[in-house]
Formats: C-alpha cells, sequence, structure tokens
C-alpha cells in the first residue's frame, strides 16, 4: 500500500499501541506517544514492568490454550509486533495453528507483513478493524477463522481503554465464539496502587486517550458465564507464572489483574 492509498498516521495523538511500543523498547512511535510514555512513567513507576509482565501473560495464556487443542486464535488490539508474538507462540506448540490479528492504528497496519511469516503448515492473517466495529472485525476474521469450532479470543491490555460499553462489547464476542473456546483478558486496575494509576489515567484523558481501571470486581464481570481456569483471576505476574514471573514478582505487584476462562 503506498500513495494516497496509504493510511495516514496521526501523530498530532498518541496512540497506546505506540505508547506500549515505547515502554516495550521499540522505535515505531512518534514524539508524542514518547512525550506521555515518560510523563506517565513519571507517576506509575511500574508501567514498564507491567508491558512486560502483559506480553509474559500473553505467551502463557496461549500456550496453555494451545496445548489444551485450540488451533485457532484472534488477537484483537495486537499493538506493534514485538517477539514472541501470538502466532510464534500457538505455532509453537501446534504448527497448523491459524491466527487471525486486528488492531485500528496504521503503523501495525504496515508492520502486518512482519505478522504473517507464520508456520508453513499454519495462516495468518491480519485485519485492520477497530475492536468497537465487531461486525466488520469478525466478518473479517471469518475469511480465515471457523467460528462454528473454537477459537482463543484474546483482548490483552485493551479493555480499560474502552468505557462501560465494553461489557455488551465483550459479551458479543464471546457469543460468536462455539463452546471449548478460550477467552483471554488483562486489564489495568486501581486496586493495587490507587494513586498512581488515577495519576496515569489522568494523563491518558488530557492527551485525548479515554481509560478506565477496574477494579476487582469489576474486572472479573468479563468471565461471567464462562468457566475461569484456574488460578481464576489474579494479579498478571501471579498467573500460572514461569521462573521470571516468579522474579518479577519480588520487584513488586503490577496493577493489572488477567485471567483466563473457557466458554462451555
Amino acid at each position: 500500500m503506498t500513495g494516497s492509498d496509504a493510511p495516514r498516521i496521526d501523530t498530532s495523538r498518541p496512540h497506546p499501541a505506540r505508547v506500549y511500543d515505547w515502554w516495550l523498547g521499540g522505535k515505531d512511535n512518534y514524539p508524542v506517544d514518547e512525550a506521555l510514555a515518560r510523563r506517565i512513567l513519571e507517576v506509575d513507576g511500574t508501567v514498564l514492568r507491567g508491558a512486560r509482565a502483559n506480553r509474559r501473560f500473553m505467551t502463557r495464556a496461549v500456550r496453555t490454550a494451545a496445548e489444551a487443542g485450540i488451533r485457532q486464535f484472534l488477537d484483537i488490539g495486537t499493538g506493534i509486533p514485538t517477539e514472541p508474538n501470538l502466532h510464534q507462540v500457538a505455532q509453537g506448540v501446534a504448527p497448523e495453528a491459524k491466527v487471525v490479528y486486528a488492531d485500528n492504528d496504521p503503523i501495525v497496519l504496515r508492520h502486518a507483513q512482519a505478522l504473517l511469516h507464520g508456520s508453513a503448515e499454519g495462516a495468518t492473517d491480519y485485519v485492520e478493524a477497530d475492536v468497537r466495529d465487531l461486525d466488520t472485525l469478525l466478518a473479517r476474521a471469518r475469511e480465515s477463522l471457523d467460528f462454528s469450532q473454537p477459537v482463543a479470543l484474546s483482548l490483552v491490555a485493551i479493555t480499560h481503554y474502552l468505557d462501560d460499553e465494553v461489557y455488551g462489547l465483550v459479551q458479543r464476542y464471546v457469543d460468536a465464539l462455539a463452546a471449548g473456546s478460550y477467552v483471554i483478558l488483562s486489564q489495568v486496575t486501581p486496586d493495587l496502587s490507587p494513586a498512581a494509576i488515577e495519576k496515569a489515567a489522568e494523563q491518558f484523558r488530557r492527551s485525548g486517550t479515554p481509560f478506565f481501571p477496574r477494579s476487582l470486581a469489576e474486572f472479573s464481570r468479563f468471565f461471567d458465564g464462562l468457566e475461569l481456569l484456574g488460578p481464576g483471576v489474579i494479579p498478571v505476574s501471579g498467573w500460572r507464572p514461569a521462573p521470571e514471573d516468579v522474579a518479577a514478582q519480588a520487584e513488586g505487584i503490577v496493577p493489572v489483574y488477567a485471567g483466563v476462562a473457557r466458554k462451555v
């Protein structure tokens, strides 16, 4: 995609995917993104650890789903590619796994080709769509995935950018999934570091980015009607931790909840 057909990148406002990229040490961000990332880091010293903890949680959760037999994955709010990417984890367990990424940032679209290099046996695809445009996103995803069969839906670190209409939105996504599907979620919470999270949320809002931290009870609502996998809803580094997660917990709890559930 070149010339007049190329999507316009708005560099006047920060974008969550690019702010997250800066926190992860990436280079695919603009001064406006770096400025917001630094302001939030000043008021919440956990954000770098939180970004990394979210990535590790995604890895563990996707591996769990793949080892349970899931062979289709829909990752919404993909972000800018950072290894290991979801398809690398899923296809590392099951080379035949199919993965669809979805995001609405033109920079992610620019990097989509990197995301599409999966295993020879499996398939990867990329959908440019906003999570709130459910009908378009699912229609495009169905070109690659068979929704009559189980799918693992990944919504990692995205729900805190959406207001309370997100509950109905997530329910509509879950309704589209077959029995046996998995739902993977993580979300910033004010419970574990209230003052710092409120300051971070204010920085997001001042930048024009909505931000909605949620309590344990509010986050747990996303799993209503689903079968939670052990250990349930828990701070992100504590969800089936690997040794590096145990080591990270020694630095302090990250104010992010995580959980994985199965549709029965």
